[in-house]
């Protein structure tokens, strides 16, 4: 008998992101290399438990903060993200005050409107990037990524970066902004440059950063080194239990 595997069970939930990416993949929102890096995710989002921990809700609730407190927050959407939560994308954007904005490592204006008409038809109403009149250049990138708009993640203080490359994190850091990404490899260069690193699967926790978005914050203690030491603690108790259970 064929086993049946409920909803809500985080290998069913898993089956159907990736089926998502897939869907993104055909309508020519995502890179094949997108593909691959999402393969390497699934990896460790087994290793993480599949769920979000309370060392992701910490860090969660700082970035709430740290989007509440900003003065041009700026959130960056590549291929895999519209593929996967545009909704959540557009969601954000209203409860942080954030601007969106189409950054892209494999660039094509063909990929870039596809993105374009996808976060339009889940309602953002502004998406900067693709105005070539308004670009500007990060410095110490030789990727398409160091692109970006002057009224966008240029002249930001405060940037999302879910699913970043290591290399934009640290440029962007050198040109004085916060750093807030979704990461599942808390060893990554991405998760360990970046100001507040959520060791979480975006799918899932986007979800919460709106919520907390749209709640009144004070001022945490987060040390983001110390969140990711712990998130790797949380990797080597769930393999314990995994290999004791086997």
């Amino acid at each position: 008998m064929k086993q049946v595997i409920p909803k809500s069970h985080p290998r069913a939930q898993s089956l159907y992101i990736r089926e998502r990416l897939v869907h993104a993949f055909d309508g020519g929102l995502v890179a094949k290399e997108g593909l691959m890096a999402h393969g390497r995710g699934e990896a460790f989002d087994y290793l993480i438990g599949e769920r979000t921990s309370k060392t992701a809700k910490n860090a969660i609730r700082a970035a709430a903060f740290m989007l509440q407190q900003a003065q041009n927050p700026v959130i960056s959407v590549n291929g895999n993200i519209a593929g996967l939560c545009p909704k959540e994308i557009v969601e954000l954007a209203r409860a942080s005050g954030a601007k969106i904005e189409v950054n892209l490592f494999y660039s094509t204006e063909q990929r870039k409107q596809n993105i374009y008409k996808t976060l339009r038809r889940h309602g953002a109403s502004e998406i900067l990037g693709l105005d070539k009149k308004n670009s500007r250049r990060i410095s110490g990138l030789d990727s398409a990524r160091r692109v970006v708009d002057k009224d966008g993640i240029y002249s930001a203080d405060v940037v999302v970066v879910p699913l970043e490359d290591g290399d934009r994190t640290m440029a962007l850091k050198k040109s004085g902004k916060k750093v807030i990404t979704f990461d599942l490899n808390p060893l990554s260069r991405t998760a360990q440059t970046a100001d507040i690193t959520i060791v979480d699967n975006v799918v899932r926790g986007i979800r919460e950063l709106v919520t907390q978005c749209g709640r009144k914050q004070v001022k945490p203690k987060f040390d983001n080194k110390k969140n990711l030491a712990y998130s790797i603690i949380q990797i080597r108790d769930n393999l314990t239990r995994r290999a004791q259970v086997a």
